[in-house]
């Protein structure tokens, strides 16, 4: 793979294309304002910025500007900083401006002809798709005891998701019996050609039995049905050495920093 072209289409596909509203969509939007590219969404869905190229001049009031534009709709949103965006004090700068940074993610990004589409699963262990409220119960489930926090904003992202744009997600459950044990998901991005992986977490005394690999080749036989060429991941330091050993190759990194509305998360008064 050309690092350096692939790049260029990943940023070019995934992060500078805008799309108008759709009627017949979520009601989400991605637009271009300036130097910045957000997502706007309905109640439930991710709100954020996706790109931006920024002058150190004026990075400041644009992360200003921002701020006070998603206080506007009371939504919390999410600025995906990536290790090639300018300026390079940009994390600093957010930090500045009260967004939390989490933990730095690597994106990876393999063709799906490279990838083996094998699923092979342990005995006893079979894939479920998700397709209505009681799956998603059993993704967060597993959301919280494999990764160790709340789901309830995954929750909610998720039925919005089902209700809104089905056929742009697909999400996956794999069941040994009743017990959901591994849990994934991917969406498709239309008018590119990538398709991203979310998820793929795996319940402790479930690890090491090939079911998160099993889920990847799972889904890259959806993706390619539905003719993408690439997969992309936002890859933990769990997931990255299975994706390189199934031929992912890392792009970049990118760190996700969260900005929390005060008011939506203050405790109402106690009244005696």
């Amino acid at each position: 793979m050309d690092h350096d072209a692939t790049l260029t289409l990943f940023d070019q596909q995934m992060r500078q294309r805008t799309r108008a509203d759709d009627p017949d969509d979520s009601g989400a939007r991605v637009e271009r304002v300036g130097d910045v590219v957000r997502q706007v969404g309905a109640d439930g869905d991710w709100n954020g910025i996706v790109w931006s190229g920024l002058d150190p001049a004026t990075a400041d009031a644009v992360i200003a500007e921002q701020v006070r534009y998603f206080a506007s709709l009371g939504r919390d949103f999410e600025w995906k900083l990536y290790a090639y965006d300018r300026p390079e004090d940009l994390g600093a700068r957010l930090r500045a401006a009260g967004f939390t940074p989490e933990p730095e993610e690597t994106v990876m990004v393999a063709e799906i002809r490279d990838l083996p589409t094998a699923v092979d699963l342990p005995e006893g262990v079979r894939l479920q798709p998700v397709t209505d409220p009681a799956g998603v119960d059993l993704i967060a489930d597993v959301h919280e005891q494999a990764f160790g926090t709340s789901s309830a904003r995954l929750r909610e992202q998720l039925l919005a998701q089902l209700a809104q744009t089905p056929d742009s997600v697909t999400m996956t459950v794999a069941m040994a019996g009743d017990l959901p044990v591994c849990a994934a998901r991917m969406e498709l991005h239309p008018g590119t050609e990538f398709a991203s992986l979310w998820g793929g977490g795996t319940l402790a005394a479930w690890r090491g039995r090939g079911i998160y690999r099993a889920l990847v080749a799972h889904r890259a036989r959806i993706a390619a049905a539905n003719g993408c060429r690439f997969l992309q991941v936002d890859a933990s330091s769990q997931s990255r050495p299975i994706l390189q050993r199934l031929g992912f190759v890392p792009l970049s990194t990118t760190t996700p920093y969260l900005y929390e509305q005060p008011h939506i998360h203050e405790q109402p008064p106690v009244r005696h």
